[in-house]
């Protein structure tokens, strides 16, 4: 029986330090994908920043996902890219990144968008936001019941994001969430990168007992 995986955000500002507390979080337990979301900076500039992040998310064998730039995701030659509402076609991405690409949707909480997301081939859907989140304004709140629907109809992933920490996760892992998308819980974490990471995983494995999963994959 499959469990529920961690999808990693990065924080706007991922200068200085940062690969040092990307290395530290990945130590915590597995990480599924780490996906790298910085805004305002030139194509160039990213590219500069995200060179270390995606040496070490291969070293620990986590898919890099670019978010919003399908461009950008092609010249970093990245495991994928994942696209908003308005950040362009699913599709076009596919051309542009070829098969093996990871493309993911943000769906909100929306039956219709996640069914279109789908059928022009994303490889997986994101649903939320489910809590209130710090990292990101969100006016979209699904209940856990969309996850469900999901998992008895589709076989493509779905990812539950917004505001997720160690405490409020369980429904989301018990209705059928793929993966679980953190990124306050993990970089603003009082006992650091590493120990929230851990953390999350006790947490997912509590939640994922036989009966709380509606089915096998």
């Amino acid at each position: 029986m499959a469990s529920c995986d961690l999808y990693l955000i990065s924080p706007l500002d991922v200068s200085g330090a940062f690969p040092d507390r990307l290395e530290r979080a990945l130590a915590g337990g597995p990480v599924a994908a780490f996906q790298f979301r910085v805004k305002g900076l030139n194509e160039h500039e990213a590219a500069r920043l995200a060179g270390p992040l995606q040496e070490i998310c291969a070293a620990r064998e986590c898919a890099f996902i670019v978010n919003d730039s399908v461009a950008l995701a092609r010249r970093l030659g990245a495991d994928g890219v994942h696209l908003g509402q308005g950040d362009g076609d699913v599709r076009e991405a596919r051309e542009v990144l070829g098969r093996e690409a990871q493309i993911g949707v943000t769906c909100h909480a929306s039956r219709h968008l996640a069914m279109e997301a789908g059928d022009a081939g994303a490889d997986y859907v994101a649903f939320g936001a489910f809590f209130p989140s710090a990292t990101k304004e969100s006016e979209h709140r699904p209940d856990t019941d969309i996850l469900e629907w999901w998992q008895r109809l589709f076989e493509i992933p779905c990812v539950a994001i917004g505001g997720i920490t160690p405490e409020n996760c369980g429904p989301l892992v018990a209705a059928g969430a793929d993966f679980l998308a953190v990124s306050h819980a993990v970089w603003q974490a009082a006992d650091g990168e590493s120990a929230a990471v851990a953390a999350l995983h006790a947490a997912i494995s509590h939640a994922a007992t036989p009966a709380s999963r509606l089915r096998d994959r």
